[in-house]
């Protein structure tokens, strides 16, 4: 397993992720592709986590939101390779370059059937259920 980061939206990585989250939001949950893809990719830092054998199985970004805070989003396993941690792997990465670069704060909103996964990340829920592209989420964030 190896996971890349880009900020290149122009890049295999950065195209690999896309492919990604089209498979995972946009066909199976159906969230509209003009939500899945909005103004903030420029701004995101993206990682993708490929398999042994070369194939991207995950993803997800961070976008700042200040200095000190980032937003961890569109976190996608592949239908496949669900069940294999590869969620967790991927989340640790984010984790670790925020921490490399002296971010204090993820903050994240979780589709209500993601909140135990990320509270056994060490996340904590906060406010009220709200909609995000027809689906349930509720606020998260962990300070490091």
């Amino acid at each position: 397993m190896k996971i890349l980061i880009t900020k290149d939206t122009m890049s295999e990585i950065y195209l690999d992720a896309v492919w990604i989250r089209q498979k995972v939001f946009v066909q199976e949950q159906g969230v509209p592709s003009n939500l899945e893809i909005d103004g903030n990719e420029a701004y995101a830092v993206h990682f993708v986590l490929y398999t042994d054998d070369k194939q991207a199985a995950a993803t997800v970004r961070l976008l700042p939101l200040d200095e000190k805070t980032f937003k961890l989003q569109r976190m996608a396993v592949l239908k496949a390779y669900r069940g294999q941690d590869l969620g967790t792997a991927i989340v640790e990465e984010a984790e670790l370059f925020a921490k490399q670069h002296q971010f204090k704060t993820i903050e994240l909103g979780a589709q209500l059937s993601a909140e135990k996964f990320y509270q056994k990340l060490g996340y904590n829920a906060y406010g009220e259920i709200f909609q995000d592209a027809g689906i349930d989420h509720i606020h998260m964030k962990k300070e490091f």
